[in-house]
């Protein structure tokens, strides 16, 4: 198999879904691995999107982690190379986006990268180094209330810079009105001035193009989903594929899986209740009996009409969130509803008939993917920006998923999704 173009490495695994979309969007082959694969892969494709579950880990582990999947993706051939991490740039002030980053050019023994976390076609914009969430800063967004990553300054360069060794300076869009020749005049500025990481303005797809075609020459950049739809032009004799969005179709049962806890996904579960059989998870009853509680969301499910998705949700409110995290603590009770979740969808592949799934929240897909014994999948059509349906590669069955980041979607997305698949 010829080398891919491009590798990447995803903190979470919607980012990395989000991520590859985008670069399907632009006409590449993608495959996602889950985890660092342990030998080579035998789908061609022209890039590789390796997604970890290093976002919230000890920085020291997401290192290590990260530092694995660019060992392997430099083996595969890879010569260029992305950090993705989200739009939000939801971190903390150890990491671990500034750990990465550092461990990532250290490895490949270069001195400056871009950190260009904007997703203009989901209102993801920075100006003057601070980043919008549609109309309103960060920290006024919803992401202040984040249970594990709370973001309540939206000026990156500050949040950043705790975070690394490096100097941190600024593209701003001042330099982007010049183009891809203002980007790169502004990149040997900075190098000049000791800056190793720079935060990009970004506003409309333009932006991306001319930091894009102004960075082509750096080995590793970093950010969210939005560049995957530019880079993919910077390769030279790159020809975009007509059919690298196409999947083989497939059947079976539907179930929608939430956990995440955001404003969108809570307006997405509201829409749903209306239009799908629903039950939400009792986190006093995981605690005291979860065997039994699990065997009820099974059963419930597995009861519905199978012509109709079934939604199976963690999904609550802030203040009702606050209080479980009070009661039995924010890591155990995360990680208890995390593993029902993906306890009932495995189940219900074993036994119940499904294979067709959407998954809201990061931490959730991971869990769920993992349960599933999924270790690649692939790329196909977009159901809202940062969206795909995927592919199971490798199951006993092939299963089409939806691993949607929390904040990502309209409102019907869940129940649209399915209509996009058939």
């Amino acid at each position: 198999m010829s080398a891919p173009l491009l590798g990447c490495i995803a903190d979470d695994f919607t980012g990395a879904t989000d991520l590859a979309s985008q670069l399907v969007s632009a006409g590449m082959r993608v495959v996602q691995t889950i985890g660092v694969p342990d030998g080579p892969l035998d789908t061609p494709c022209d890039a590789v999107v390796v997604s970890l579950k290093s976002r919230t880990v000890a920085p020291a582990q997401a290192v290590r982690q990260s530092l694995e999947a660019l060992d392997w993706l430099r083996g595969r051939g890879a010569g260029r190379f992305f950090f993705k991490y989200c739009s939000t740039f939801d971190s903390t002030p150890e990491g671990n986006i500034g750990p990465v980053t550092d461990a990532l050019l250290d490895a490949l023994g270069q001195d400056f990268t871009l950190a260009v976390p904007s997703l203009p076609a989901n209102r993801r914009t920075v100006y003057n180094g601070y980043l919008f969430a549609g109309d309103v800063l960060l920290n006024e967004s919803g992401m202040q209330d984040h249970p594990l990553t709370p973001m309540r300054d939206a000026f990156l360069p500050r949040v950043l810079a705790p975070q690394t060794r490096h100097k941190v300076g600024l593209v701003s869009h001042l330099a982007l009105a010049g183009g891809a020749a203002g980007v790169r005049a502004r990149i040997a500025e900075l190098r000049c001035e000791g800056v190793g990481i720079a935060v990009c303005d970004t506003l409309d797809h333009d932006d991306l193009v001319a930091i894009a075609e102004g960075s082509s020459d750096l080995s590793l950049v970093t950010g969210g989903s939005g560049l995957g739809l530019t880079i993919p032009a910077t390769f030279p004799g790159f020809l975009p594929r007509g059919d690298a969005a196409r999947l083989d179709p497939i059947g079976g049962r539907a179930l929608v899986v939430a956990g995440s806890c955001s404003r969108a996904t809570l307006a997405q579960v509201e829409h749903a209740r209306a239009h799908m059989p629903a039950m939400a998870v009792d986190v006093d009853a995981l605690f005291s009996d979860a065997q039994g509680h699990s065997d009820a969301l099974v059963a419930f499910a597995a009861d519905r009409d199978g012509d109709r998705p079934v939604l199976i949700h963690a999904s609550m409110p802030p203040e009702r969130l606050r209080a479980v995290q009070e009661r039995y603590g924010v890591a155990q009770s995360g990680e208890r509803v995390e593993h029902a979740l993906a306890t009932v969808a495995r189940r219900l592949v074993e036994a119940g008939g499904v294979r067709r799934i959407l998954v809201a929240g990061g931490e959730t897909s991971g869990a769920v993917v993992s349960a599933l014994g999924v270790t690649n999948l692939r790329i196909g059509p977009t159901i809202d920006p940062g969206v795909p349906w995927t592919q199971s590669v490798g199951t006993a069955e092939p299963l089409a998923l939806a691993l949607k980041s929390g904040n990502f979607g309209g409102p019907d997305i869940m129940t649209r999704a399915f209509e996009r698949l058939a």
